[in-house]
């Protein structure tokens, strides 16, 4: 009799422990936060001290108390919460202590104590961890004023995931902006104005031709942005597309583009030879003579892979891709002529980018490099992306983007590296990123480009994981 209740005495106990450290832990948190009070005048009636105290309201004008306040109520309720639930546990093991099994199983002990102790303590203890505190020799916290809701979030993923990623070697990337905002969505709190400006119009009427504003807060993290209730703008002189045979290679009529928010006014001012065209990345795209010759003919470098030796590889298996790229969709074009379907990103980097591959009869996808992709998991045949990341990335930002395209791209399926760029020195930590997720090499070529700056070209296959 007493070897059958032993297992039961046993938990007993341990849950009278645990009862009796939590008890002591919240009568030590109280002391210590009564002593602080105490300390700071609010129990004297002081006027010096509490002239100090409350002086230094400056060095914290930056602290979103609110999220602070937040924070601490968390982690009370999760105290709160793990204490009722070991006394609710220890009552019900009192009352049905006669219908109880003899033997609780090691496994079911070490499951209850990681699950309903272990973890709910774990989980307050790093809350009160990632409370941030401006700093009080200052008000210049740029943490706090960069990101106004990290005290809002507990994981640890999702704050790395918010955190603005700073260009590497301080240079502007090819959004002119300093740093890559990842989006939730938070990032409008630091771009009241221009938010409020984008949804200042009257309900029902024409919306303003403000898509180059909506555009500045996308990329700034403010996205996905909200929904707008006004009808929006086209072309005055917009006309029927050309037909689907003539479409893919011949420029489109530029009567079908709102230029207004453009430096070029029309297809011809955006030549690669006027200095003066508003954009520099894809220099050449919009001339249809060059692009025609991109990935069929041969090039003196061997970093450029041709289209027929990459679908070689596997034939008849690549029918539905992504190419995230800046350009006018011309590899979306020579795909389609091999009857597969690519979905090209495109955002309007000084010259109408997404509004050419629409007319010419391809799809293109209006993201940031900040979002995550809207595909589902192990979809696409194939990812391809050139002149779009290079060397200028943040590592951790880099990390998170290529996760992202191995969670869309399927078993089996394509990875197309175009042209990579960076630095010699840089070279061996991007092509760990690369090499990480352990894909086929079908292709790996490096070439110098200019200066201390090398090509990096890569052709990789996902590896099938059945788990």
């Amino acid at each position: 009799m007493t070897n059958l209740c032993f297992p039961k005495c046993r938990l007993q106990r341990v849950m009278g422990m645990l009862q009796i450290i939590l008890g002591a832990l919240v009568i030590i948190v109280s002391i210590s936060s009564l002593f602080r009070f105490y300390s700071a005048g609010f129990f004297l009636h002081n006027e010096d001290i509490c002239r100090h105290f409350y002086g230094v309201k400056e060095d914290y004008e930056g602290l979103d108390f609110k999220a602070l306040s937040a924070r601490v109520e968390e982690v009370l309720s999760q105290m709160e919460n793990l204490q009722t639930k070991l006394e609710s546990t220890v009552h019900e093991m009192v009352k049905n202590k006669n219908s109880m099994a003899s033997n609780i199983s090691k496994t079911e002990y070490k499951k209850f104590l990681e699950e309903e102790v272990i973890q709910p303590l774990y989980s307050a203890h790093i809350s009160l961890r990632q409370i941030r505190f401006p700093k009080a020799e200052g008000i210049g916290n740029e943490t706090i004023k960069e990101e106004p809701l990290i005290n809002s979030f507990v994981i640890e993923e999702i704050r790395k995931y918010i955190t603005p990623k700073e260009n590497r070697l301080g240079k502007n990337n090819l959004y002119g902006t300093k740093k890559v905002y990842n989006t939730i969505g938070h990032a409008c709190v630091l771009m009241k104005k221009e938010l409020e400006e984008y949804m200042d119009y009257d309900i029902g009427s024409y919306c303003k031709d403000d898509w180059n504003l909506a555009q500045k807060l996308m990329i700034n993290g403010c996205d996905p942005l909200p929904r707008r209730r006004c009808l929006t703008r086209a072309s005055k002189l917009y006309l029927r597309p050309y037909s689907i045979n003539e479409s893919l290679w011949r420029i489109p009529d530029g009567r079908n583009v709102r230029w207004s928010n453009y430096q070029c006014r029309n297809y011809e001012c955006l030549s690669s030879k006027n200095p003066k065209r508003g954009y520099s990345k894809c220099v050449g795209c919009f001339e249809m003579e060059k692009e025609k010759l991109k990935w069929i003919t041969n090039s003196s470098l061997p970093v450029d892979f041709l289209i027929r030796d990459v679908l070689g590889i596997k034939p008849g298996e690549i029918r539905i891709g992504l190419d995230f790229s800046v350009g006018t969709g011309t590899f979306a074009g020579r795909m389609r002529e091999q009857n597969i379907t690519i979905i090209s990103t495109a955002l309007n980097l000084g010259a109408p980018f997404s509004e050419t591959i629409a007319l010419r009869g391809l799809i293109p996808l209006y993201v940031t490099l900040n979002q995550r992709l809207p595909f589902f998991d192990n979809t696409m045949d194939l990812i391809h992306t050139a002149g779009f990341m290079d060397g200028w990335l943040d590592l951790q930002l880099m990390d998170f983007i290529l996760f992202d395209w191995d969670r869309i791209l399927r078993p089996g399926g394509l990875l197309w590296i175009d042209r990579f760029f960076c630095d010699k020195k840089s070279l061996d930590d991007y092509m760990y990123m690369f090499l990480q997720f352990r894909y086929k090499k079908h292709k790996w070529t490096i070439s110098p480009k200019s200066g201390d700056d090398v090509f990096l070209s890569a052709l990789l296959e996902k590896p099938p994981r059945s788990l």
